[in-house]
């Protein structure tokens, strides 16, 4: 594997670790805010949070494409591979956060989504200081 390929599989790790953290960082924001846990109410936690799924939208909004995809694919045409060139935790990777629909159903659930996260962040708001 060259290091161009490896550098590329990082990028894919890195954009499926900021998936994880928008989508699973709301499913904790929900959990803490029914059972109760001190921590999803971070403000600085909450802040990147918010800013994450901010970014997305905006750039979906602008027409923009994800600067990461354009990074992976970049370093993957540097490797001499296709872009998105299947190994295995790239091809499940990818098989999880990349899928086809118009362009305009992206940008209704980020929208959606991120209206998500603000309505939680005005229903259970994040403090200061915790307890």
């Amino acid at each position: 594997m060259t290091l161009w390929r490896w550098l590329a599989d990082l990028v894919l790790v890195t954009h499926a670790a900021y998936v994880l953290f928008v989508v699973g960082g709301l499913a904790l924001i929900v959990i803490g805010w029914i059972r109760g846990w001190d921590w999803t109410r971070g403000r600085m936690f909450r802040l990147l949070h918010l800013v994450a799924i901010g970014l997305v939208m905006l750039e979906a909004w602008l027409g923009i494409n994800c600067p990461l995809t354009i990074l992976e694919n970049f370093l993957r045409l540097q490797a001499g591979a296709a872009a998105y060139e299947d190994n295995f935790i790239g091809h499940w990777l990818r098989l999880l956060i990349f899928y086809a629909a118009p362009e305009w159903i992206f940008t209704l659930i980020y929208t959606a989504f991120t209206a998500l996260v603000i309505l939680t962040w005005l229903a259970y708001p994040p403090r200061r200081k915790l307890r």
